[in-house]
């Protein structure tokens, strides 16, 4: 593994002594891959055009997060940040000299990259979505050949740029961003034949949050019983961390845990209460207008929720509320929005009658 990291190394390296002048755009899109664009951007606009497509990419998102974290706990990845100052493969010779940034010093173990997973999830669903809405079944002109693979050219030319901007930044190898792409688009091809998230009960949503958590606290419970820290990466952080408040507490795995089950719990409380069914009529009967207030209403309310700083200096504290701020955001755009929205337009209308 030695002469994979070193070679990750110099990959890192040569991005950063050779497109310096990109810094901002790395540090963009790296921020933009985050599945808080996801929960807070793509969910809300996808939600309103087309509902099947919302729920999949939350469901893409969480599980596959969760098995990101899984996977990081099973298998120890290093950061090369940290790496370079500890391994002792350079022997003798000064290591090679790579530079931090802001949003460099997660504190998860690094493979598989959890941004290159997410993101491959996330713009598989919703580029095979786009292509079942534009084109028919089994369309072969050459119109849709075009638009298939200017779909995916996006696509793939996406990836790329989360993938270098993650190595630029030197939070992962290369080796772990290739893998997380792999892990996030084959668990997104799963999920396009899981039919039962489209009608699952509060009670399904329920079972799979406790499911997920008590699953993961668990497997960190027996582990630890057994001699085995796997928050091993946190000291790692804090102490080959240029800058201390680069260290941030939303990038630990528990954070990113109960965020996205907070998500999850939150679609399900939203599809099942008596506001979504209600909102459904106005959504039938006006759409265009309906679903754009609601478009426009919820990025704001969510963007709101998102600025919301909680406190950091109590862990457990921190997410717990986490989990309820994520819960509550989709409870409203879910449901609260569009409802209040409906009775909006129910009033209008009579109105002008």
């Amino acid at each position: 593994m030695d002469l994979l990291h070193s070679a990750g190394v110099q990959a890192t390296r040569y991005l950063q002594e050779n497109f310096m002048g990109f810094q901002d755009w790395f540090v963009f899109i790296s921020t933009a891959a985050d599945l808080r664009t996801t929960f807070f951007v793509f969910f809300p606009i996808w939600f309103q055009l087309k509902e099947t497509v919302g729920i999949r990419l939350i469901w893409v998102a969480v599980i596959g997060d969760w098995f990101n974290l899984v996977f990081k706990w099973i298998l120890f990845g290093e950061r090369p940040y940290w790496w370079v100052h500890e391994t002792d493969f350079y022997g003798i010779i000064t290591p090679p000299v790579i530079q931090q940034f802001p949003i460099t010093c997660e504190t998860g173990p690094g493979s598989p990259s959890g941004h290159a997973m997410g993101s491959s999830g996330v713009y598989y669903i919703m580029v095979t979505a786009l292509l079942a809405q534009l084109l028919p079944q089994q369309q072969n002109t050459s119109t849709a050949r075009c638009l298939r693979g200017l779909l995916w050219a996006g696509f793939w030319t996406v990836q790329v740029c989360v993938c270098l901007s993650r190595v630029f930044l030197a939070a992962h190898f290369p080796h772990q961003v290739i893998s997380g792409v792999i892990s996030g688009m084959l668990v997104a091809a799963v999920f396009e034949h899981v039919q039962s998230i489209y009608n699952a009960s509060l009670w399904r949503y329920v079972g799979t949050t406790f499911f997920l958590f008590g699953f993961a606290l668990g497997f960190y419970l027996l582990l630890k019983l057994m001699g085995v820290d796997l928050l091993w990466t946190l000291e790692k952080a804090h102490k080959w961390c240029e800058r201390p408040e680069w260290v941030h507490i939303d990038t630990t795995p528990f954070a990113s845990l109960l965020r996205n089950l907070g998500v999850l719990f939150g679609l399900g409380l939203g599809l099942n209460s008596p506001m979504y069914a209600e909102s459904c009529k106005r959504k039938q009967s006006q759409q265009l207008t309906f679903c754009l207030s609601c478009i426009i209403s919820s990025l704001f309310i969510l963007h709101l929720f998102d600025s919301i700083e909680l406190p950091t200096d109590k862990e457990i504290l921190f997410y717990f509320l986490s989990f309820c701020k994520s819960t509550c955001a989709h409870i409203c755009a879910v449901a609260l929005i569009p409802y209040c929205i409906s009775c909006l337009l129910q009033k209008t209308e009579k109105k002008n009658l």
